[in-house]
């Protein structure tokens, strides 16, 4: 069954959905075999996630969803490629998902690993370095205003990966001017399971 809700509307539903989780009374919906049967033939989620590949930060459990509720993409340290884009502006384009979630979390691997590469300016081998290089901004922006903490970097790297995503899709700005999507930031704390807003960019 279709589900067609405003940014807005969206958001309230993974906040509702992340407080079950926090507080232990998640429901688990939409994880049985009626449900599964029911999105053989289509899918209409109501969220897209864009997340850390982290273990410890998976979507459809601490937002308390199942299945067909989110479309869900992750990489290290949420690190934008094309791929990625490409993902996103499917799910927006041909499956009008209202709300874009961008999902980092405290104690980041990928985040420490960069502020460590721009402190020692020794870079990592291998594809790793691609994933510096594109958290290496963020972990200046911290430095620059005096925030030296690895969390404060981990907030500062999913304000600018939302930023980004507008800046680099016209489909996904394009969606955020005609009032269509919105792109939220949160920032997850591993501890308590709080997904707390830091930035948001569209109507609310």
């Amino acid at each position: 069954m279709a589900t067609y809700l405003t940014p807005a509307l969206a958001w309230q539903r993974l906040r509702e959905g992340n407080q079950r989780f926090v507080a232990g009374t998640a429901s688990h919906p939409n994880q049985d075999a009626p449900r599964r049967s029911s999105l053989v033939e289509n899918q209409h989620p109501f969220a897209v996630i864009f997340g850390c590949a982290d273990s410890r930060l998976a979507a459809e459990i601490i937002f308390d969803l199942g299945l067909g509720d989110a479309f869900v993409v992750r990489t290290a340290g949420q690190v934008i490629d094309d791929a990625v884009l490409g993902s996103l502006e499917y799910s927006i384009s041909e499956l009008d998902v209202p709300l874009i979630v961008v999902l980092g979390h405290d104690n980041c691997g990928a985040v420490t690993v960069t502020k460590t590469a721009v402190e020692t300016g020794q870079m990592p081998v291998g594809f790793m370095r691609s994933l510096v290089e594109r958290i290496t901004p963020s972990v200046l922006t911290s430095l620059r205003n005096n925030q030296t903490d690895i969390n404060d970097m981990v907030v500062e790297n999913v304000k600018q990966t939302s930023q980004r995503l507008v800046d680099s899709s016209r489909v996904i700005s394009g969606a955020i001017d005609s009032g269509r999507t919105a792109v939220i930031g949160l920032a997850y704390s591993l501890a308590d399971g709080r997904a707390d807003l830091v930035s948001s960019i569209g109507r609310l």
